[in-house]
């Protein structure tokens, strides 16, 4: 249960991160396939939260390595 805990706990740390600053990437989050469950009742465990956590890391990273791009 810990575990779980800290997983949402740097869920939520890191989309208030995205949410302040980055807010064109924040508004995209609700398109996001991995924020829109597949069945009504979706099974949400340590495993699954893992996962969204990781797809979000992978979201802001490559968010800014598009935006160095186009910066330079």
């Amino acid at each position: 249960m810990k575990q779980l805990h800290k997983i949402l706990n740097e869920i939520t740390t890191l989309t208030t991160d995205i949410e302040t600053n980055y807010p064109e990437l924040y508004r995209s989050l609700d398109e996001n396939p991995m924020t829109l469950p597949v069945s009504q009742h979706p099974h949400m465990d340590k495993e699954v939260m893992q996962e969204y956590l990781e797809s979000l890391k992978q979201m802001l990273h490559h968010y800014l390595d598009e935006h160095k791009t186009q910066t330079k």
